[in-house]
């Protein structure tokens, strides 16, 4: 997509964010979907723009058309030592706008962190994904994501976990 900027969501933008994130659950909950069926966790997400981690994709008049926080916090739950957490940056919190459907601007936005972990020294880009979403692990697939494993914890029904190579 020409025109798409990538760039840290500041302070002031949190509002912006949590309206990307709450636009995608319901677009999601309309398909019977029922991932991330609750508000947004406003901690972790000012947390991520304190730290420069959550990030803004801007079209081309600088208005936000999705969301990413890429960072190094292996959920612990999920990667195990043996997967080498300190290999890879984390995709958390990734939502496109509806208005910019059909766009590719998830595609951009994870070819850009995955660059961003190659000039980390970063071998992978991971993510973990809802387990009940095929349609995600599909699409994850598409972008050239592998599916490492599916973790089953009662508590959590995210656990189906992907990686590619940077």
């Amino acid at each position: 997509m020409s025109g798409l900027r990538i760039r840290p969501a500041s302070a002031e933008e949190l509002p912006t964010v949590e309206e990307l994130l709450i636009e995608a659950s319901e677009w999601l909950a309309s398909r019977g979907i029922d991932q991330w069926q609750f508000p947004p966790h406003r901690d972790r997400i000012q947390k991520a723009i304190r730290h420069a981690e959550c990030f803004l994709a801007v079209d081309d008049e600088d208005r936000p058309i999705g969301t990413i926080t890429v960072d190094d916090h292996a959920d612990p739950e999920f990667w195990t030592e043996a997967d080498d957490p300190g290999s890879a940056l984390y995709v958390h919190r990734m939502a496109t706008s509806r208005a910019a459907a059909g766009r590719d601007v998830g595609a951009v936005m994870l070819d850009w962190a995955t660059k961003r972990a190659a000039q980390q020294g970063k071998g992978w880009l991971r993510l973990d994904a809802w387990k009940t979403n095929p349609g995600l692990h599909r699409y994850y697939e598409r972008q050239g994501f592998t599916l490492v494993r599916l973790v089953d914890l009662e508590h959590r029904k995210s656990g189906a976990l992907f990686q590619r190579p940077t």
